[in-house]
């Protein structure tokens, strides 16, 4: 394994990466889209490179620097963006390019609209992958913030699967929602098809939180699961990282985490969230945005009878 520092949590370097997907988006597309770095402690200087370099990419390729309109920060610090020099000079050239943070939990939200951010994306404790100390729900988080700042703009994440639940954040003044797991569930999803063939068949109360390398973590309940069952508090999870941070038991960590991409779904980690347990079958991603496009309109129009 290359030096972690250098290249990230997982050690690859993603910056090549990002930049050949934006490449690929910009070929089969006209629309708009956007991107995701994470800022969290333990991949601060990929992080803030990647914050440095990728906003040049996109002012040196016109298409992208018109239909990328979206850049994302999550798992740690909302600053890193707003404070690169290259990202305020990408604002200054035109782009019209909007920075959210991933907030999963109240006080992150309040540190992030006091920071600055265009909007945020509010992730309750249901959600797949990493998630927050605090473990509120996605219904609760979301109210609280729309109830402190009902003007910035707010996207909903975390179990979310179906268009009621569309239809539920677009009442609760959300934008729109984000949908990890059901979209795994997709022909088009990169993951190998043992991983994919999972969601379906699986409950919502297949998913466990257990002790993830960032912080806590919601996956599929399997046996490296079990081997890290139990959430862990911030404190501990400091302390922790204190003993064994880029130990061989850390970076055995790390890798199991990779192998969910060879295949193997028993002995590795398998990010997963509770939309599991309304997410019935794979299919394509057209099909799967129609149905909740329609299901949405169709709970909505029914909402705006029962107040007449």
């Amino acid at each position: 394994m290359r030096v972690l520092s250098e290249i990230g949590l997982w050690g690859v370097d993603p910056l090549p990466e990002m930049k050949k997907h934006m490449v690929f988006v910009v070929e089969h597309t006209d629309k708009p889209f956007g991107f995701n770095i994470r800022t969290s402690r333990n991949e601060m200087p990929i992080a803030i490179r990647m914050c440095q370099e990728i906003p040049v990419f996109i002012m040196e390729n016109p298409k992208i620097k018109e239909q990328c309109v979206y850049a994302v920060t999550s798992a740690g610090s909302s600053k890193v963006m707003p404070e690169s020099k290259s990202f305020q000079k990408l604002r200054e050239t035109g782009s019209q390019i909007k920075h959210f943070h991933v907030a999963p939990a109240f006080w992150l939200a309040e540190k992030c609209v006091r920071y600055g951010v265009d909007g945020l994306c509010v992730t309750g404790i249901e959600g797949g992958g990493h998630q927050a100390y605090e473990k509120v729900g996605t219904n609760v988080l979301m109210t609280q913030v729309q109830q402190a700042f009902p003007d910035i703009p707010k996207i909903a994440a975390g179990g979310i699967g179906t268009g009621i639940q569309l239809a539920g954040a677009l009442a609760m003044g959300y934008g729109g929602v984000v949908m990890g797991t059901r979209f795994i569930a997709s022909n088009e999803c990169e993951f190998p098809q043992p991983f994919k063939d999972l969601i379906p068949l699986a409950r919502a109360e297949d998913t466990l939180l257990i002790q993830g390398v960032i912080a806590n973590i919601r996956v599929y309940n399997n046996k490296y699961a079990q081997k890290h069952y139990g959430s862990i508090s911030k404190e501990e999870k400091l302390e922790y990282e204190q003993k064994f941070l880029k130990t061989e038991q850390w970076k055995e960590d790390i890798l199991s985490y990779d192998r969910v991409y060879e295949g193997d779904v028993v002995n590795t980690c398998v990010p997963m969230g509770q939309a599991t347990g309304v997410t019935h079958k794979i299919e394509k991603v057209s099909n799967i945005i129609e149905t909740v496009m329609k299901e949405a309109e169709k709970y909505i129009k029914n909402a705006n009878t029962l107040l007449e």
